[in-house]
């Protein structure tokens, strides 16, 4: 079964989704049978780069809060983070971009590697305070997945993969997502935001009892005749 999600690399609340994701599907009996897909999402599109500017600051000059009020709502993400085993830095984040983020991610998700490009960059984003948009960071980044530097370097001087982003997101806008992070299951069932462990563990499960029904299932003969075990035993 298949999870689209949509998401931001400098979204907070992308990252603690994707971690309560992750333990509802660690949870369930059916974890070996999930796929996901990571679909590209821009908060703000027109961001201009800034290794600068930190995020504490320009939250409190772009929303006009001071930096006391700045500090004790970012203090809340930064507890609900630590509550899933993340270790946000806030004051290390810097204003970024992130069309690059996604396409590199596009990139590494020819390899199978999209997943751990997107663990790696949220990681880097929150924790390390890295520029998610600095070409020497992104090859730095994309090397610890296994893609080549002169790929990595050529696809960025490039608009490679700038198409896949914005058809993800027109997407997005077709299904009527409105805020990331966004999950569809199986297509028919969605969760938009961080929401309690509890909604992961039942939407999960009701998709996955959907999906279920689905699948081919065989109308076996009654009686057994002779045959071997699976094991290879009793074959005389």
């Amino acid at each position: 079964m298949k999870i689209e999600i949509w998401s931001d690399v400098v979204c907070p609340f992308c990252y603690i989704g994707k971690r309560k994701m992750e333990k509802a599907i660690n949870n369930s009996p059916f974890k070996d049978k999930i796929e996901i897909e990571w679909k590209s999402f821009q908060l703000n599109p027109d961001q201009v780069t800034d290794p600068s500017l930190n995020t504490l600051e320009h939250l409190s000059k772009s929303k006009g809060w001071s930096m006391e009020q700045t500090l004790e709502i970012t203090d809340n993400v930064v507890n609900m983070a630590a509550a899933e085993g993340l270790d946000f830095q806030m004051g290390k984040t810097v204003v970024a971009n992130t069309m690059n983020s996604h396409r590199l991610i596009h990139l590494a998700k020819e390899s199978g590697k999209g997943g751990e490009m997107k663990e790696i960059l949220l990681k880097s984003y929150f924790t390390d305070g890295l520029n998610v948009d600095d070409v020497d960071t992104l090859v730095s980044l994309g090397k610890e997945v296994g893609l080549e530097e002169e790929v990595i370097r050529q696809m960025l001087a490039s608009e490679q993969f700038k198409d896949a982003v914005e058809q993800d997101i027109y997407e997005s806008r077709t299904i009527g997502v409105k805020g990331v992070p966004f999950f569809v299951l199986d297509r028919k069932f969605g969760i938009s935001g961080a929401q309690p462990d509890e909604v992961f563990d039942q939407t999960l499960s009701k998709a996955w009892n959907e999906f279920a029904k689905t699948l081919p299932s065989l109308e076996i003969a009654e009686g057994d005749g002779e045959a071997c075990d699976v094991d290879g035993n009793d074959c005389n």
